[in-house]
């Protein structure tokens, strides 16, 4: 599976085993690192080293061993999807054999997203996901999808289950990708009526309650999320460049975006869609604003009130994308700088410099002291 982008949704249907901490349950751009605990263990498990894996996503302490001097409780969402990307890479199962299905097969996410992202709008997207994986996989691991004058309903199936255990994090986490997934797609949250689960209520609940923002049902047929019928016909915004870059980090956007409409965290979101690729561009002020469906001023004026501005997003976009390439050992510097989109590496060194009042050059000589 190396050089293929993998799937989010490793943990959206099936049986986790007891794996309850693979993935946050509530999104933010910051992660507890406990959450990467699960990863590193199955690497760890099959005989691979993990360090190379941390180095890649820039981490200096082993989240497995709490009495690192170095440790901290919390990692950045690109951080914890560099792991993901890395750990996922390296076994080679998409699914972490979380679906029960032997028809998984690695790029099957990926191979699914370039045959939606065409589609005029977010209805025949979701049929064509649909129909995507009932073509392809079994029962177990298909999408259902129902379309009705008032809701739509998208989830999964329930095959048979004679005991119904309480509901887990991976059944809230996948379902709730999707929702972020679809929002993403339309580059606007989208609001749930309801959300169906077959499990037994959790013992959590209010984290659950916080994840989806409206009424839960337990018990129920289906695991399934409602919107309303009418956000059948938003049409996509995303292209197979922008769709090239969420595969490559993902779940670093969804992991930033908000789903609630009536959020606060718009600059989570904004951060989201620039994204941490700069070597083609940053998408533009004005492309954004239409994405999220509001005038540049309205969109000026709401980061404003959250304390920040598009430039300052971009900047630590770029900054927090610089360190992650610094710590690459098989970059240059002048390749960094490229890759973040400076044609002059003499103003990636200013730029980085005032951002973090190191050198670029400084910045990697540290990191390497720090871990030697």
């Amino acid at each position: 599976m190396v050089g293929l982008e993998v799937s989010p949704f490793v943990v959206a249907s099936g049986n986790m085993a007891g794996r309850t901490d693979v993935t946050p349950l509530l999104m933010s751009d910051r992660v507890p690192t406990r959450f990467v605990n699960t990863l590193l263990r199955m690497v760890d498990d099959r005989g691979y080293d993990f360090s190379t894996i941390l180095d890649d996503a820039g981490l200096d302490f082993d989240p497995l061993n709490k009495d690192d001097p170095a440790y901290r409780d919390e990692i950045s969402a690109m951080q914890y999807s560099r792991i993901y990307q890395s750990v996922l890479s390296l076994l080679q199962d998409e699914t972490f054999g979380t679906t029960g299905s032997e028809l998984v097969a690695p790029g099957a996410f990926r191979m699914m997203c370039y045959c939606i992202i065409s589609c005029r709008n977010l209805g025949q997207a979701i049929q064509r996901a649909s129909e995507f994986y009932r073509t392809f996989f079994d029962e177990r691991s298909q999408l259902y999808a129902n379309f009705s004058d008032q809701f739509a309903r998208v989830g999964y199936r329930t095959i048979s289950r004679e005991e119904r255990p309480r509901v887990a994090v991976a059944d809230g986490y996948g379902l709730s990708l999707w929702h972020r997934f679809f929002g993403w797609l339309c580059g606007r949250p989208l609001e749930l009526k309801r959300v169906d689960f077959s499990g037994d209520t959790p013992e959590r609940l209010e984290k659950y309650e916080e994840l989806f923002g409206c009424p839960l049902y337990f018990n129920q047929v289906n695991d399934l999320l409602y919107f309303d019928s009418a956000c059948l016909a938003w049409p996509l915004v995303h292209t197979e460049h922008s769709l090239r870059e969420f595969l490559r980090t993902a779940p670093y956007q969804l992991l930033l975006m908000e789903s609630n409409p009536q959020g606060r965290n718009l600059s989570a979101q904004v951060k989201a869609m620039i994204g941490h690729e700069f070597s083609e561009g940053f998408p533009g002020f004005e492309t954004i604003s239409r994405a999220l469906n509001m005038s540049a001023p309205t969109l000026r004026r709401r980061l404003k009130r959250e304390g920040t501005t598009f430039q300052q997003l971009k900047d630590e976009a770029r900054c927090e994308a610089a360190k992650l390439c610094l710590d690459r050992p098989e970059l240059s510097i002048n390749e960094v700088a490229l890759q973040m989109g400076f044609t002059d590496p003499s103003a990636f060194h200013r730029s980085f410099k005032k951002w973090t009042q190191l050198t670029p050059g400084q910045f990697r000589a540290s990191r390497r002291a720090r871990k030697s």
